[in-house]
């Protein structure tokens, strides 16, 4: 079980705060290699015709989903996504999680068969096992991609325990209706938070001591802040159609 707590801070925080974190955390790997220490996180979300997922989270289910494809940075021949289900169980969050080559991904979309997975070199058998629940939520679920949801990320590891992960997702940004080959595509996206960013606190077993303090100092209170509904609500995807019009909206049958 892994555990998440969230924080909407000014922007005009971000440097202080940032100095004051660095005693206890280093970069992570990822964001160690890329360019100004961050890297671009890119995620198309699905959901159902009726916004089953949207409205789990906005009413406050306790059992709730996202099921999402992610990518990283710029798009290139070789580029690798992840095909994710993320579970919340109450508090607890459990992620499925299975890297595929990204023109193979598109493939199975397209031919909405997994024929071929179970026998492959590639692979290992938790992968398969995650890539087939991915696309059975998909096709058994008929979900459709509803928005594409951007930003950059500086992610940090506590000194003192590497399962304890600090971000920083700044420049949220987005748009609805994205096809899926448009992962990678930043001219339709549009800011998504103006003046603030999203502060991530992940851990397995207990809440970094060293890190209350600091969101003391900013008098900062742990609340729900979901990339996925802020991008929603920004575009109204929701507000803008009824629940009946979304087919006729999503470019996935284009």
């Amino acid at each position: 079980m892994r555990y998440e707590y969230k924080y909407v801070v000014s922007v005009s925080c971000m440097e202080e705060m940032r100095k004051q974190i660095l005693p206890f955390v280093e970069l992570d790997k990822f964001a160690e290699v890329s360019n100004n220490s961050e890297y671009t996180v890119r995620s198309i979300y699905f959901d159902s015709p009726a916004f089953d997922f949207y409205f789990e989270k906005v009413e406050g289910i306790k059992n709730r989903k996202k099921v999402r494809m992610r990518g990283y940075d710029q798009h290139s021949l070789t580029d690798k996504v992840f095909l994710e289900i993320k579970r919340k169980y109450e508090i607890p969050i459990v992620k499925f999680r299975a890297p595929i080559q990204y023109n193979e991904a598109m493939q199975v979309f397209k031919e909405k068969s997994l024929n071929g997975f179970e026998n492959s070199n590639i692979l290992d058998q938790k992968k398969i096992e995650n890539t087939k629940r991915f696309f059975y939520q998909i096709f058994s679920n008929n979900l459709r991609p509803v928005v594409l949801v951007v930003y950059e990320r500086e992610a940090y590891l506590s000194k003192f325990d590497k399962t304890v992960r600090v971000t920083f997702d700044k420049s949220l940004r987005g748009a609805p209706y994205p096809a899926l080959e448009e992962l990678y595509d930043e001219s339709s996206l549009l800011p998504v938070m103006h003046n603030f960013f999203i502060v991530e606190v992940k851990f397995n077993k207990s809440f970094p001591k060293w890190m209350a303090p600091i969101l003391a100092n900013y008098d900062l209170k742990r609340r729900s802040a979901s990339k996925y509904v802020f991008t929603m609500d920004s575009s109204k995807v929701v507000k803008q159609l009824s629940k009946s019009t979304i087919y006729t909206h999503s470019k996935w049958y284009q």
